[in-house]
């Protein structure tokens, strides 16, 4: 138990990339909000960004349709969502084909805010890193 809170703590800290995506923060810096709103389900205000970190200055939209590409990461995370809504409808509930077609397309549904969010964050932060000298600087 020891071993895996270790890990955990290690994984999830300031300086790694899972503390960028579960927090939202600047991939750079680890301190500037990512997102201009906190979590919401308004579709104008889900995926609206901050144009740079309010922190270190690092430009979200790195060049024209930057996050065209985070659909694919949209597309890893919805299909993943798809396969576990699918067994846990019919492997726990036993429900029909039908029904476990409808418990994909309410969970995709419910999860479409968070799945947008996500995969946006998960994108920037294949392209950039965390780098200690700016989480130090005061604006």
């Amino acid at each position: 138990m020891q071993k895996y809170t270790n890990l955990r703590s290690i994984m999830l800290k300031k300086g790694s990339k899972l503390y960028s995506i579960f927090n939202a923060k600047c991939p750079r810096c680890h301190e500037g909000d990512f997102f201009e709103y906190k979590f919401t389900f308004n579709p104008n205000k889900v995926t609206k960004l901050h144009e740079h970190c309010p922190k270190c200055n690092l430009k979200y939209m790195m060049e024209p349709s930057f996050f065209y590409g985070a659909m694919y990461v949209n597309y890893g995370l919805t299909v993943g969502i798809s396969i576990v809504a699918f067994l846990i409808s019919v492997l726990i509930f036993g429900v029909t084909l039908l029904q476990s077609f409808a418990a994909i397309v309410i969970a995709l549904l419910v999860l479409a805010p968070i799945n947008l969010r996500l995969s946006r964050i998960i994108w920037i932060n294949m392209f950039a890193h965390y780098d200690e000298k700016f989480s130090k600087k005061e604006k």
